[in-house]
């Protein structure tokens, strides 16, 4: 009989929560850490006013030095292109506002719910759809979170719950755990979903604490990682993806096209195959969606269809993600 392996996560002598409160938050300190010019910091300062900057050292890490360039720091760094404000980008581009039944819930398509568990993220992607998104007015408190429970309840053919944020692992592991052992107690939940980039961010996010709740809980648990770089994938992201799959979350990856980031073929296809290597099945590749702030990472539909058409010639069927747009008011995601 073959024995059971624990695995166990690595001991380090900061806590995921002290990394995180540790990140660079100021675009001078950014510069100056990745040997950036100073011709950068005027851009990274106005950028940085309407989007603060936010990245821990254990992603800076996997920044190559002195590289304007790099694909991994050209997600984080702060530009001055982002104070443009070209037509049709705008604050809300998935128009959420128009779904929101309850306080932090989001209920845009059937069977399934979004709930924001986290206003927090532990990096500021400069890309970012909800970048203008009101936190503020969708953090519940444990009473406040009754009313989304309550409306999950009443609706049978609700199915799926997804935690996102923010990044709901931001949150507390006591806070999550309780949150969770409420979805479980409505009947008619199968599945819960975590949309998270902090066990790519910060890998030491996967401790022990973390997966004992997960491991436990009677839904399926489904873990949909955000990443756009094979870079973004060394050897503590792959450890931190081997702890969650023996606890039993299926792990799954969304990309978004980017320019200058993943744009080409190579790029994407080394993606693919570096997150199998890591566990992960590629799941969606997203054009961009339209939000202001952000519009110098725009790749056109026309673009990212013969990069996809071409990336059939380099990878097997099951390493492919599916193309997609999301369009307000579509039932679901639109394939491209």
């Amino acid at each position: 009989m073959q024995e059971n392996i624990i695995i166990a996560a690595p001991k380090t002598h900061l806590t995921w929560q002290q990394q995180l409160s540790m990140a660079i938050r100021d675009p001078q300190a950014l510069c100056e850490r990745l040997g950036l010019g100073s011709d950068w910091l005027a851009g990274a300062q106005l950028g940085h006013k309407l989007f603060e900057v936010c990245v821990p050292e254990a992603y800076l890490n996997r920044i190559a030095y002195a590289d304007i360039n790099d694909p991994l720091l050209r997600q984080v760094m702060p530009l001055g292109e982002e104070a443009l404000t070209p037509h049709g980008y705008v604050v809300d581009p998935l128009e959420e506002a128009e779904h929101r039944p309850a306080k932090g819930l989001i209920h845009k398509y059937a069977n399934r719910v979004l709930l924001i568990a986290s206003p927090s993220c532990a990096i500021n992607c400069r890309y970012c759809f909800r970048r203008h998104f009101p936190y503020s007015d969708n953090s519940p408190s444990r009473a406040q979170w009754q009313e989304a429970l309550d409306y999950i309840r009443s609706d049978t053919s609700i199915h799926e719950a997804i935690l996102s944020g923010g990044d709901p692992l931001a949150a507390s592991d006591r806070q999550l755990a309780w949150l969770v052992e409420q979805l479980e107690s409505i009947p008619h939940l199968k599945r819960l979903r975590i949309h998270t980039r902090l066990p790519v961010v910060i890998p030491d996010r996967v401790d022990d604490v973390l997966l004992a709740w997960l491991g436990k809980t009677r839904l399926q648990t489904v873990m949909v990682l955000h990443i756009n770089h094979a870079n973004e994938i060394d050897q503590p992201v792959v450890d931190a993806c081997a702890r969650l799959k023996h606890a039993g979350v299926t792990l799954l990856n969304q990309s978004v096209l980017l320019k200058g980031v993943n744009d080409c073929v190579p790029t994407l296809a080394a993606l693919s195959e570096r997150l199998f290597e890591a566990g992960i099945l590629p799941y969606y590749l997203h054009v961009f969606d339209p939000v202001q702030g952000a519009a110098h990472f725009d790749v056109p539909d026309e673009a990212a269809q013969a990069l996809v058409k071409q990336l059939l010639d380099h990878l097997p069927g099951f390493l492919m993600p599916r193309l997609v747009r999301e369009i307000p008011g579509k039932a679901s995601k639109t394939p491209l």
